[in-house]
């Protein structure tokens, strides 16, 4: 069975120009990069927990932010890895300079036996929908197309 992950994608208006929240991976292998890096908040669950209920967890771990309001089903696309991603947009506004993520561990530098803690989510930005569709990894844009015919 494919890994599955559960997303979260906040959007709002800035006049008449719809705009998406995404994140940034934390850790060293990520930090000079930009460009087709930057995700949805999102994880993986396993089959005790609803995909739903895993997308707001996993929204609140990576931000430290609340999702609330009318959730729109983005449904699911297929990354080139296997693993299925199951997303929903809300409307939202956060001061993405007030960000806080969870944290992880890895040897760091890499066979050195030394390990080192990074935020899983190192910042959070608003893009137009168009800048974001450069900003997003290739395997999620689908979920903009959606979101774009949806709002």
């Amino acid at each position: 069975m494919p890994k599955r992950s559960a997303a979260l994608l906040p959007f709002r208006y800035n006049g008449d120009i719809l705009e998406v929240f995404l994140v940034h991976p934390g850790g060293p292998y990520w930090a000079g990069k930009d460009d087709g890096v930057w995700s949805l908040a999102k994880g993986e669950y396993g089959d005790d927990e609803e995909p739903f209920a895993a997308a707001q967890r996993e929204f609140t771990e990576e931000t430290g932010f609340t999702a609330a309001g009318e959730f729109l089903s983005l449904e699911t696309t297929k990354q080139k890895s296997g693993k299925v991603i199951t997303a929903w947009a809300f409307r939202g506004d956060f001061d993405a300079t007030q960000l806080h993520s969870n944290l992880f561990s890895m040897e760091w530098p890499p066979r050195s036996g030394t390990m080192r803690s990074f935020p899983e989510v190192d910042r959070g930005a608003w893009y137009s929908i168009d800048v974001a569709h450069t900003k997003l990894f290739e395997g999620q844009r689908p979920f903009l197309t959606r979101l774009r015919a949806l709002v």
